[in-house]
């Protein structure tokens, strides 16, 4: 019932953005329904006649963002280009489409979207913490290369060397050291890289980790 009251409250809105209420709810879903589906030229007909293409669909995520995540690449092209869209549009709970095709190694849409100013790095939570929690080393190369900060910090404080040694690959953990990569950097709550991995039952990471630490320390002598 909630769903469906928060979906109701959306088209309305919807509606009211247009004039028509029920022209524009049907234009709504219609659009959505098209993005999901990589339907182009139905996405193509709900822009032309007035629809927002920052709009927002009723869990809270923009069209190019789901473009990005469905890998639906007519319709990613399409609204890549098409006239005030907003790059940098962030979803319910603060992503972006950059984020999205960073943690999924989408290396040609990250360019893409970088190449038309997508912002490389934000405040909290950043493109490269997505890409180094996912299984792709050439997004993070991608971001390093770019200008990403190699120890940037999300929100609770935790560093894309954080992530990878929880989640990622262990070619990003070392591509992230040869970068420079905080090794003894520590997250709000007092989590290093070593802590990430031991949390996660990662006992190789935490290997390889520990193994980089003392190469670094060994370099520096």
């Amino acid at each position: 019932m909630i769903v469906w009251r928060r979906a109701g409250l959306v088209l309305a809105l919807a509606g009211l953005l247009l004039g028509a209420p029920g022209v524009r709810a049907d234009l709504y879903v219609d659009f959505f329904r098209a993005v999901n589906v990589d339907n182009v030229s139905g996405v193509r007909s709900a822009l032309e006649r007035g629809l927002d293409p920052n709009v927002l669909d009723e869990r809270g995520q923009c069209a190019l963002y789901l473009a990005v995540r469905e890998d639906n690449p007519q319709v990613f092209e399409l609204l890549l280009t098409w006239p005030g869209i907003r790059l940098d549009q962030r979803n319910a709970v603060g992503e972006t489409p950059l984020m999205m095709a960073a943690l999924k190694g989408q290396i040609e849409r990250m360019q893409r979207l970088m190449d038309r100013g997508a912002a490389i790095h934000q405040e909290a939570w950043s493109p490269i913490h997505y890409a180094a929690t996912g299984p792709s080393v050439a997004a993070v190369k991608l971001l390093l290369d770019k200008g990403a900060p190699v120890d940037a910090r999300s929100a609770n404080g935790s560093t894309p060397l954080m992530m990878a040694a929880r989640y990622g690959d262990e070619r990003s953990v070392k591509l992230l050291v040869e970068r420079g990569a905080d090794l003894a950097a520590r997250n709000n709550l007092g989590l290093d890289a070593v802590a990430f991995a031991q949390g996660a039952d990662r006992d190789w990471m935490v290997e390889t980790l520990e193994r980089l630490r003392r190469q670094r320390a060994g370099a520096a002598r």
